[in-house]
């Protein structure tokens, strides 16, 4: 080897360790299980759902493609019609019941008042409750014979007849809408309350010295502070009402004459009738009602930001 040779030669240098890429790739092994289990927990079962709507199956078929026949069908039932006009209905009231009672008793437990952590501990009660237990005991409540509210009622003399608050069809509606409110609201609470505690304190400081009182405090620092929070709120509470099943079938089954009726309780009918494809049908006609809210929601939150 010439010395001009040996001269040019360089010793190969090591390949550099690319940390970054590395890290990269160590963040997807982690996180590949959650999203395989996501993928088939929820995407699979989601997008075998809505193929299913669009098919005759039943019990022991897997039937034939037939589009959108299930959706037409389905709009000239008038149990479907009712489930539609029952769940606007009950949404909004409840909704709306929940938003009240949240925004008041959150405000108050944020108060310095006597036994704070004992009163915000007890309303978590309702929350805390199984769903099943918590709708047979406003069962028993509103049982015609024996329950608790018309031994009141006719004790203060305010009926001389026992009421059937859940076979008289004007009644099964309101006292659905009181059992859920009851089992609901204290997550609404909780969550206001949680918001409120992330308000600076100063900015009431600031409104007090500027002559505000306590009710335009709370519009002009409160509700600002905590918009985001009631926005979320409201969007996942009134997707999980929607779906509530307990509520209506332990207390009323959808009746009487329909008229609790709602898209879990008729979708639950549809399986038990064994018509697979009509049930998964009335399951996914709920999908751009939520999608819309969901983007209602997301646009909203991204002009604040």
């Amino acid at each position: 080897m010439t010395q001009e040779a040996i001269a040019g030669f360089q010793p190969r240098r090591p390949a550099r360790f690319n940390f970054q890429q590395s890290e990269s790739i160590l963040g997807y092994l982690m996180v590949s299980p959650l999203v395989i289990c996501i993928l088939l927990l929820v995407v699979y079962p989601f997008i075998f759902a809505i193929q299913i709507s669009f098919t005759d199956r039943v019990v022991g078929s897997d039937g034939q493609f037939i589009g959108f026949t299930n959706y037409i069908n389905l709009t000239k039932k008038p149990d479907f019609q009712a489930s539609i006009r029952n769940t606007i209905v009950m949404v909004t009231a409840i909704q709306t019941i929940k938003l009240g009672l949240g925004l008041g008793l959150a405000t108050l437990l944020n108060q310095q008042i006597r036994g704070r952590q004992f009163w915000r501990g007890l309303i978590l009660l309702p929350w805390a409750m199984p769903a099943f237990v918590a709708f047979i005991t406003w069962k028993l409540l509103y049982a015609p014979q024996g329950g608790a509210f018309n031994y009141i009622l006719i004790n203060l003399g305010l009926v001389t007849t026992h009421v059937d608050f859940l076979s008289t069809k004007e009644l099964a509606m309101p006292s659905v809408i009181v059992a859920s409110v009851w089992r609901g609201f204290p997550f609404w609470v909780i969550s206001f309350l949680a918001a409120m505690q992330s308000v600076p304190r100063e900015l009431y400081e600031s409104a007090a010295l500027d002559g505000a009182n306590a009710w335009k405090r709370f519009l002009n620092v409160t509700l600002p502070g905590i918009r985001h929070v009631v926005l979320v709120v409201s969007l996942i509470s009134t997707i999980q009402t929607t779906n509530s099943f307990e509520a209506v079938w332990l207390l009323t089954g959808g009746g009487p004459s329909n008229a609790t009726m709602t898209f879990p309780v008729l979708a639950y009918y549809g399986l038990q009738s064994l018509r697979i494809g009509e049930a998964s049908a009335v399951s996914v006609s709920l999908l751009p009602v939520f999608a819309v809210l969901a983007l209602i929601v997301a646009v909203r939150l991204q002009k604040d930001d």
